[in-house]
């Protein structure tokens, strides 16, 4: 339909100057406004607006008393990809929400009936945190409701540059909202050697329409907005998407286990660039170059080293670091891929095994949604580790209790260095924290200008954060 909108457009503008209003470049020009509207209208039916109800500390001029929390009110886009109630929306949309609601457009029995301009109010239902991950900013939500109308997730590989494509949601607040553009790059990194790419649109993006559906001229789903690159807060221009494919491979993850497992092998990763190359002297300017090997992982054990070239993986060449850490991302855990390496002039076959990658705990989020989990002193919830979420973080002190930074909340104290999903902590000023009430407990001791010093645990490493209590 793309081609045949763009047909219909330069056929209408290449007539109309010498042509009359009832020409046919006229009602080719109508037949493409009415596709649009069509298009509009069956897609909208999918697009919702969700709203997250969370807590905020209050500043000093707000509240006589230090260290409340009030509640605060975020919104967002979503949409709706099963017909049973799955709603997709951005993780940071929702992550320590104590409530989230999803408002639901209302039906086309409903607007049908209706000759105002103005369109009537959806109806706001409760929704279920069925999981999230941060890495690909992806949150799955749930409603209880049947029969939904929803869109189906295209194969955003076919996605093209020039490709004409439409972004859906709620814009600063402004419910069932459309703009247009085109796709400007089908593959954007923003930092090199990152795993997550985006699809770029000059499609207008604004704050809210995050979480909502980029779509083709079909109507399926292509991306789900997520960002925008702005010197001014507003849309300039330079949107980005995550990419169907990577949503789809996170909701059918976050569906069965409410999380996202990714593979590791336990080495870091460059893409072979032209100077790394020429000073290395190697015989080729691109592929994969093996920048750290971590002593204790699987990478070290199958005999990897520092500056091995990664020629193959179980076959397959890689040409660039991304693509090399997606396929160790994708293997099931505990299997065992097949590695070929140049090492010098040797060429070398090793076999590793992939174990599951513990990271920043994005799915310990959703445990961040109660009152009582706030200390809003270190601007975070915090939750004890219980012997399941020991299995998760594996916390290298494992007798020394601890607790885990479930979320920071966005109003928190910014700190030069300040806390992270996932950290554990293990104490504050040499006394030990063994549970969020004894944290609790000892922040209560101090007052405002009392120096901290947080020992904390973080991808496998203690540090210490310190900083002045607010």
């Amino acid at each position: 339909m793309t081609r045949k909108f763009l047909t219909l457009f330069l056929a209408a503008a290449a007539l109309a100057p010498a042509q009359s209003p009832d020409s046919a470049a006229s009602r080719k020009l109508g037949e493409l406004s009415s596709s649009f509207q069509e298009l509009s209208r069956r897609v909208h039916q999918s697009v919702v607006k969700v709203t997250a109800i969370g807590y905020r500390q209050l500043e000093e001029e707000e509240s006589e008393e230090r260290g409340v929390a009030a509640r605060q009110q975020s919104s967002g886009s979503g949409v709706i990809i099963d017909a049973g109630g799955l709603v997709v929306t951005n993780a940071h949309v929702v992550i320590g929400a104590q409530r989230v609601q999803v408002t639901l457009p209302a039906s086309p029995s409903v607007t049908s009936t209706r000759r105002s301009a103005v369109r009537p109010s959806g109806r706001a239902v409760r929704a279920e945190l069925v999981g999230l991950d941060l890495e690909t900013d992806v949150a799955l939500l749930r409603v209880n409701e049947k029969s939904l109308p929803f869109l189906p997730l295209a194969d955003s590989d076919t996605v093209e540059q020039g490709q004409l494509v439409l972004a859906f949601g709620s814009p600063m607040g402004l419910d069932n909202s459309v703009t247009m553009g085109v796709v400007s790059s089908p593959a954007r990194q923003l930092r090199p050697d990152d795993p997550m790419i985006y699809i770029q649109t000059d499609a207008p993006i604004n704050p809210g329409n995050s979480g909502g559906p980029l779509v083709n001229s079909d109507g399926a789903i292509v991306g789900i907005n997520t960002l925008i690159l702005s010197q001014s807060g507003g849309s300039e221009g330079i949107g980005f998407a995550v990419p169907s494919n990577i949503v789809l491979n996170v909701v059918d993850q976050l569906r069965k286990s409410g999380r996202v497992v990714r593979g590791d092998i336990g080495i870091t990763t460059q893409t072979i660039t032209p100077a790394l190359s020429s000073g290395w002297q190697l015989p080729q300017d691109w592929g994969v170059v093996v920048a750290d090997v971590d002593p204790a992982g699987q990478g070290s054990l199958a005999g990897l080293h520092v500056g091995d070239v990664i020629l193959s993986l179980n076959g397959k060449v890689m040409e660039n670091a991304r693509q090399f850490n997606v396929n160790v991302y994708r293997p099931v855990i505990g299997e065992t891929v097949q590695l070929e390496i140049r090492r010098g002039k040797r060429s070398l076959s090793l076999k590793v095994q992939v174990t599951e990658r513990h990271e920043e705990a994005s799915t310990y989020s959703d445990l961040a949604s109660r009152e009582e989990n706030l200390i809003p002193e270190l601007g975070i919830f915090a939750v004890d580790l219980t012997d399941a979420l020991r299995e998760q973080v594996a916390p290298i002190r494992k007798d020394q209790g601890g607790v885990l930074v479930a979320a920071r909340h966005a109003d928190g104290p910014m700190l030069e260095e300040g806390f992270r999903t996932g950290d554990v902590i293990y104490a504050i000023n040499r006394s030990n924290v063994k549970s969020a009430a004894e944290l609790r407990a000892l922040l209560k001791k101090m007052k405002s200008g009392d120096s901290v010093a947080v020992q904390v645990e973080r991808a496998g490493k203690l540090h210490f954060v310190s900083f002045e209590l607010p």
